[in-house]
């Protein structure tokens, strides 16, 4: 093989492996998402029926909540948005949908709420809440009932925060992307007041700001780094490969051969990469 079929040959498989990314992203994400999402839904609707829904941080033995366990089903009739709520707000999390701050209360419950999601990649649930009006009204349903909630604004950084919750309060802040929507340039926020009787908050073991740096808005999943390296190589060493085979066994042979493993590992690191963004695109 000549030095210009192996250049030919390896940008091909660039070229595959940047538009399985991109698949990733605004295809291939969002059918994961809606598949994640039934799954979710299938379980908690159960566990609603049975009434063993997570109310709290904890399990029924007193253990955390695992991160992606689901807690809640956010209806915003408004926008069209019906979806399952994950515990936790790290990257592969809010892959699946919404996901719930865990160092603050479940909604209906007193304080301050905070509800966070995408707004481009992998279905892209947070995408139109900026739509949402004052005094529009939408429900979250958890294990200690529904919740109703009243739109108090929409704000981004520099507008005017709301006013300080009175005591026993409850108001549910929506969260996602500000700016371009695969480069955002900051946070919206949606604030809702709690209109519902407020439901009784168990004890807490995460206090407020006790999560990790890969759960705050914006952030990146580092640890995702590790993994992305590693399949990054394997990926490197299987187009290695299938171009010194290409010049022994044939162009279509080696093709029909590799694709499939080369598609494979291209999707399984787009997924890890891709959870190397902030997390709210």
């Amino acid at each position: 093989m000549t030095r210009t079929n192996v250049v030919g040959a390896s940008l091909t498989i660039l070229a595959v492996l940047l538009l399985g990314f991109v698949a990733d992203l605004a295809l291939i994400g969002g059918i994961r998402h809606e598949r994640d999402q039934h799954v979710a839904y299938a379980t908690l609707r159960e566990e609603l029926a049975n009434a063993t829904a997570p109310t709290g941080q904890t399990d029924g033995d007193g253990k955390l909540l695992p991160a992606g366990t689901p807690i809640a089903v956010l209806q915003i009739p408004q926008i069209g948005l019906n979806e399952v709520v994950f515990e936790g707000t790290t990257g592969s999390v809010l892959a699946s949908g919404p996901g719930h701050r865990r160092d603050t209360p479940l909604p209906g419950q007193a304080g301050v709420s905070v509800i966070m999601g995408r707004r481009a990649a992998f279905g892209g649930p947070f995408s139109d809440i900026a739509a949402l009006v004052r005094d529009d009204r939408f429900t979250v349903v958890t294990g200690q009932g529904r919740q109703v909630y009243r739109v108090l604004g929409v704000r981004v950084a520099g507008d005017p925060q709301p006013a300080p919750l009175a005591a026993g309060a409850g108001r549910l802040t929506l969260v996602t992307a500000d700016g371009s929507a695969l480069a955002p340039s900051g946070v919206l926020r949606v604030d809702a007041a709690l209109e519902s009787p407020v439901v009784p908050s168990p004890s807490r073991p995460i206090g407020p700001g006790a999560i990790t740096e890969a759960e705050q808005p914006l952030a990146a999943d580092t640890s995702e780094w590790i993994t992305a390296v590693l399949l990054g190589q394997v990926l490197l060493i299987l187009s290695a490969a299938t171009v010194w085979v290409r010049a022994r066994w044939g162009r279509w042979q080696t093709w029909m051969a590799a694709s499939p493993l080369l598609v494979a590992l291209g999707l399984a690191l787009a997924d890890h990469v891709a959870f190397l963004l902030p997390n709210l695109t």
